[in-house]
């Protein structure tokens, strides 16, 4: 079937849609389709932090509190060697950011507690007892490291109001431009003895993102000129002492840097940055190796291979670098030699990998995909496949309808193979015609991968209302390497639109869609799709 005669009623039937979705979100003992309300209900597993000792980890689970209108996170524990995870913590505004202190003895965390509004560390016996406040900072506080010898914790905070601010506040006074209502963040230093603090970092600029050396000696870190996120393509990599005397700054260039991260032997920092080697923007995301002291940065991953480089850790003893990468519709973990050479991918399937942390030659990370919102997973160094640590989501699959996952591909109205995912409805019948939902993803540099969905894509309760859904992952998508990545450069509708449109061809032709029964929606670039689409068609 030709573009041409693909149609897309008004997407404001979506909005019927979603109201008749709105169920009750009680667990049923007979499976159903999921409503509105279970989509809501599914929690959240994330930080996965391994122990020192690498037998443990400590990760946070959001659950949705209807009664306050928010997700609470709570800190929860699990042993690599089995049994059930426990949970350590249950303030009321929850906690989150959960670091072992070096000897395994304390757990640091974030948490609002008591009369203080603002985020502060708390100190948690590793053997249990209560929590105690280490600092009282005026401002919130994240971003918390512990120093190798556990005396101390970094942490990141914003500047505090000045005194002519509060008193605007006090008298209502307090309008504001957006962009200019900031205050820059920066690197602090408490004692956990005296919980005496030490400012690192000062000056107009913000520290968005740091990494302490393991002698505890330097520090790696990201400057941007504001916290705002249009500063995030002016960001660079800088180095300093501990105390961050003696700064060096390690990148000057016009594109954004991220994940920043020093070598065991604090000789070598690796940043991920969207950029070629000569820091030209717009492409699939490069690992990078700079020297700590100064010198050339150079392209480690990503120059020469399809894939969109998003997270990287050093191994143990400094020698390899893992990292996670999208592959299209999935994203997966890989290793490189630090010295260069082919990246080896240690794990594949339908699923998405993400928040990697290291102990020793042990790996922890989530694993999400179409049943799953990310289970907690680790890997060693000798392992052939990472080995699942918790089972959060194992009541989707039981005790709800699900509709099938799959990749599908097709040719773009150019020749180029497009690819994207397909969820079916529920108690699919081949030959049997369904209205179809085709959602885009924002960006649009990013890629829609296997997911059970969310409060932006809906697709299991639209599947439990007799929807098929197709997430394209059109030009202008990470993943499929730069030359489909950069197709938009320039011309931002030449062929993004038209790979939307034949994927949604595709489904009328493979028999799964009723062509007068079409939606389209999307969000952020993708909303910009559906605009062009609606008008297009």
């Amino acid at each position: 079937m030709t573009t041409s005669r693909t149609r897309f009623p008004l997407a404001a039937t979506i909005v019927a849609l979603i109201v008749l979705a709105a169920t009750a979100g009680v667990r049923s003992q007979t499976p159903r389709p999921m409503g509105i309300v279970d989509l809501l209900n599914v929690p959240r597993v994330a930080d996965p932090e391994l122990s020192p000792d690498g037998r443990e980890v400590l990760y946070t689970r959001a659950e949705s509190d209807w009664k306050s209108g928010k997700r609470i996170l709570h800190i929860w524990r699990a042993r690599i060697d089995g049994g059930q995870p426990v949970q350590l913590t249950s303030g009321a505004e929850g906690e989150a950011e959960p670091r072992w202190s070096p000897d395994g003895k304390t757990i640091a965390f974030t948490a609002r507690r008591g009369d203080n509004e603002l985020a502060q560390i708390y100190l948690l016996p590793d053997d249990g007892g209560e929590a105690r406040p280490l600092t009282t900072h005026a401002t919130a506080v994240s971003d918390i490291a512990w120093t190798p010898d556990g005396s101390a914790l970094y942490f990141r905070a914003g500047e505090p109001k000045t005194a002519a601010e509060k008193e605007r506040d006090k008298v209502k006074d307090d309008v504001y431009a957006y962009d200019e209502n900031y205050k820059q963040t920066h690197l602090w230093k408490v004692t956990v003895a005296s919980k005496s603090e030490s400012r690192i970092t000062g000056g107009d600029f913000s520290v968005t993102e740091y990494d302490l050396s393991e002698n505890g000696r330097r520090i790696a870190f990201l400057r941007a000129p504001t916290p705002m996120l249009g500063s995030r393509d002016e960001s660079e990599v800088w180095s300093a002492n501990a105390d961050g005397s003696s700064a060096v700054q390690l990148t000057k260039n016009t594109v954004g840097e991220t994940g920043a991260a020093i070598s065991p032997d604090a000789a070598q920092i690796l940043f991920i940055s969207d950029s070629n080697a000569r820091f030209e923007t717009y492409y699939n995301g490069r690992l990078f190796v700079v020297p700590a002291a100064g010198g050339p940065a150079r392209v480690l991953v990503g120059e020469n291979e399809p894939y969109d480089v998003d997270r990287a850790i050093w191994s143990r003893d400094g020698k390899s670098i893992y990292f996670l990468a999208n592959l299209g519709v999935h994203e997966e973990v890989f290793v490189v030699p630090a010295a260069g050479g082919k990246p080896r991918q240690l794990t594949d399937g339908k699923h998405n990998v993400s928040a990697p942390s290291r102990s020793g030659d042990r790996l922890a990370f989530t694993i999400s995909d179409s049943t799953s919102g990310g289970e907690v997973w680790t890997m060693g160094a000798g392992d052939s496949a990472p080995r699942q640590l918790t089972h959060v989501f194992d009541y989707l699959a039981r005790d709800f309808k699900l509709g099938r996952q799959e990749a599908i591909q097709w040719q773009g109205a150019d020749g180029s193979t497009v690819e994207g995912i397909v969820t079916f409805p529920v108690d699919y019948q081949a030959g049997r015609k369904y209205p179809l939902a085709v959602m885009t993803h924002g960006g649009p540099q990013a890629a829609d991968k296997y997911s059970i969905g969310s409060t932006t894509y809906e697709i299991q309760v639209l599947a439990g209302k007799g929807y098929a859904s197709l997430q394209p992952n059109y030009r202008g998508s990470t993943g499929y390497g730069d030359a489909f990545l950069r197709d938009m450069v320039g011309h931002y509708f030449q062929n993004a639109h038209l790979d939307v449109m034949t994927g949604a061809d595709e489904m009328i032709r493979r028999g799964i869609a009723d062509p007068d029964r079409m939606v389209k929606m999307g969000w952020s670039g993708g909303g910009h799709m559906t605009n062009k689409i609606i008008t297009f068609t």
